[in-house]
């Protein structure tokens, strides 16, 4: 990554004023100008004519991402690009005028400490809450979002039933689901290995049997005799046994449907054991976090999915994200994942939505986001109306060698784009989506909204 270099014009030498004597008689004019100037508020960039946001009556944003746990990772990128947007934002005037405040809670990826946060932060006054890196955690936010009446965006959430199942009117998701990555990838597996044997190590919660299931699909193994799966708890650290089970099975590709830390023990266990020499290793929803955890070498040739990587700005000449990016780099000397991505685009799609409605009420903020098409660190992403799925491109990826990795000056230079999909061909369908609803005794439709409940 190379920033833009700006030229600066040589100053000129000042010149000698025509009468010197001038000066005694202007200078009760000069120092009372300059008195003016310095009380003048600061300003930055295009957000010179901004107004100051109000600081005694601040807008409060709550974000509850795991600070602690397998997912801490992930979550260290959300508050760091969610303090940079807020950042940026109140530079800017703030929302409707107001300053904006980010009110964090450590969700520990765990559900219960997760109600119990969003609960504090919606009595707080948060008028959003957004993060989490756990489908199990962002199911429970929005829940009780949905139940107080609050906005919710899940930031890194990839079960399916994030908007299905478990979607509600308050909830919003900001990444792909499973079945889009999935979809993404099938093309590609189905090519290489149809008839092929596949083993399955997934992650025993929501996001991993929902990821799997739409991995069988999609590769056509929905077969458990001749395709067999092992479930891990969330939070393992020593995969050997299962890894020595799946290496037993002699497997052509080994799916791990883990995430984070988990992840990272597996792949790089897999790796002393010799295992990728064996078999392809698939990881269906990657974040640069996870790849530098699991580390060069077992990372290479790795194939997985994500929504953005810090890379893609510069291949599309995207100037907005290629700001995101190093201004990312300057503050925190590192490139952001997907994870920090999301939430910096929820923070900005939040404010647009509440300028559109002119308004923080959570019903107007709904309604100005169902079907809104937006662009910001990557292609045109929409809010789908239907189940408020973010329907966006998705790429596949492949692990780096350790060289290329290397070379790069963080050492974070991890994944070779090598094919994309656009949400429209992967999302599920509208006619699917209500049948798996009615099939799972719901409405073929969001709730409708209401008052909200006071928490």
């Amino acid at each position: 990554m190379q920033p833009p270099q700006h030229a600066h014009p040589s100053p000129r030498p000042p010149s000698r004023p025509a009468t010197a004597g001038l000066l005694p008689a202007l200078l009760p004019a000069l120092l009372l100008a300059l008195t003016l100037a310095l009380a003048a508020p600061p300003t930055a960039g295009h957000a010179a004519d901004a107004p100051p946001p109000d600081a005694d009556d601040p807008l409060l944003l709550g974000i509850n991402y795991p600070l602690t746990g397998p997912y801490s990772v992930e979550g260290l990128d959300q508050i760091r690009a969610a303090r940079m947007a807020v950042d940026e934002i109140n530079v800017q005037g703030g929302i409707l005028g107001r300053r904006v405040r980010l009110m964090p809670r450590d969700s520990a990826s765990d559900t219960l400490k997760t109600a119990i946060n969003v609960r504090e932060l919606i009595r707080s006054g948060c008028s959003m809450v957004f993060g989490g890196s756990s489908s199990a955690v962002a199911i429970a936010a929005a829940e009780t979002c949905q139940r107080y009446g609050v906005p919710f965006f899940g930031t890194l959430t990839y079960s399916t039933a994030t908007t299905l199942e478990d979607g509600h009117r308050m909830s919003f998701r900001a990444c792909n689901d499973s079945h889009m990555s999935a979809l993404t990838m099938a093309d590609w597996l189905n090519e290489r290995y149809a008839d092929k044997r596949f083993f399955y190590i997934t992650a025993d919660y929501t996001w991993g049997w929902t990821t799997e299931e739409s991995f069988r699909r999609a590769t056509h193994t929905e077969d458990r005799l001749a395709h067999p799966a092992a479930l891990t708890p969330l939070g393992e650290t020593d995969f050997r046994n299962v890894l020595e089970q799946a290496d037993a099975f002699r497997p052509d590709v080994i799916v791990l449907v883990l995430f984070g830390k988990d992840m990272a023990y597996a792949l790089r266990q897999a790796t002393a054991m010799g295992l990728k020499a064996r078999a392809r290793f698939v990881v269906p929803n990657l974040t640069l976090g996870m790849a530098e955890r699991a580390g060069p070498e077992a990372m290479q040739d790795v194939v997985g999915t994500l929504p953005w990587t810090w890379t893609l700005p510069y291949r599309d000449h995207n100037r907005r994200g290629i700001r995101f990016v190093e201004d990312f780099v300057r503050r925190y000397r590192r490139y952001p994942s997907t994870s920090g991505a999301s939430a910096y685009t929820i923070v900005y799609e939040y404010k647009a939505a509440v300028e559109r409605a002119h308004s923080t009420d959570p019903s107007a903020v709904v309604r100005a986001l169902e079907g809104h098409t937006h662009a910001l660190l990557k292609d045109a992403q929409t809010w789908r109306a239907l189940d408020h799925q973010s329907v966006q491109t998705v790429y596949m990826v492949r692990g780096k060698t350790p060289a290329q990795v290397l070379a790069d000056p963080f050492r974070l230079d991890f994944f070779e784009i090598v094919l994309e999909k656009p949400g429209a061909q992967t999302v599920l369908p509208e006619a699917e989506w209500r049948r798996r609803r009615i099939a799972a005794g719901l409405p073929p439709h969001l709730e409708p909204l209401t008052a909200r409940e006071a928490p």
